[in-house]
């Protein structure tokens, strides 16, 4: 890529992926896009719930069924949003599974860590390498992989999910370095405390508790305020920010107790 970069503000018209899009941060950030004028590629699991998704979105989004621990399900289902919408510009890799399992506890414990490798870490990649051809046209390209502060720490008995997100973490700059020369940028935001599915098992009381004690702001996080961050990372103006791993974590981090 040469010449003049383009650092228009606006994704209007750009073409964007997001996978673990039938809720929460996956969700709030394909609606997000829509309503900034972006094609969006709504993607999960469950196509009904993508779909619902997707009529939320407006007229120029679609949805699409998508195991992203399945190799040959990335390749088909990327080759397809290239084909229905023209290229990809905006690959979120948003995808995540809860891999909560003590390290001694659970006969289960290799699944669990295969499991989720497989949807937080290796998909990522493979999204990524399947979305390359796409993306090298694009006079824009833009990765953002979702990590978590669990990326940045630990909590007890999460260990795979620990693994899975600081993976995520090294994945991201690795790809900024190997795609920087082409103009690719690849960033990695890593959410704390955030009101999703995955936490709505956390009683409300007990969610208080933790943020008044754990984040500088004393609450969780919505989904819509870490989507606005993923905007911001996909914008053709972000021309000089890659490799970059930013915590939108209500200050979670910044906070020794």
């Amino acid at each position: 890529m040469s010449g003049t970069p383009n650092r228009s503000r606006s994704i209007a018209g750009r073409v964007a992926i997001v996978t673990g899009a039938a809720s929460g941060m996956g969700a709030a950030t394909a609606k997000l896009f829509a309503a900034e004028g972006a094609k969006v590629a709504v993607t999960d699991l469950d196509l009904s719930a993508c779909e619902a998704v997707a009529a939320d979105c407006g007229e120029h989004s679609r949805a699409y069924a998508l195991d992203v621990s399945e190799h040959d399900a990335i390749r088909r289902v990327v080759a397809l949003v290239a084909e229905d919408f023209g290229g990809i510009d905006i690959l979120v890799n948003n995808a995540g599974v809860s891999s909560f399992s003590p390290l001694d506890g659970a006969d289960e414990y290799d699944a669990i860590w295969d499991r989720a490798l497989a949807v937080m870490l290796t998909a990522h990649q493979r999204m990524v390498r399947a979305a390359l051809p796409w993306l090298r046209q694009s006079d824009a390209a833009r990765i953002v992989n979702i990590a978590s502060t669990e990326g940045l720490g630990a909590t007890p008995g999460d260990t795979p999910y620990v693994a899975a997100k600081t993976g995520v973490t090294g994945l991201t700059r690795g790809l900024a370095v190997d795609l920087g020369p082409e103009g690719i940028t690849c960033n990695c935001i890593c959410p704390g405390p955030i009101r999703t599915a995955m936490t709505d098992k956390v009683p409300d009381e007990h969610k208080e508790i933790f943020a008044k004690r754990r984040t500088a702001l004393k609450r969780y996080g919505d989904p819509e305020e870490v989507a606005h961050i993923t905007l911001s990372l996909v914008l053709p103006a972000a021309s000089y920010i890659t490799g970059a791993v930013i915590p939108v974590d209500g200050g979670l981090m910044a906070r020794n107790a």
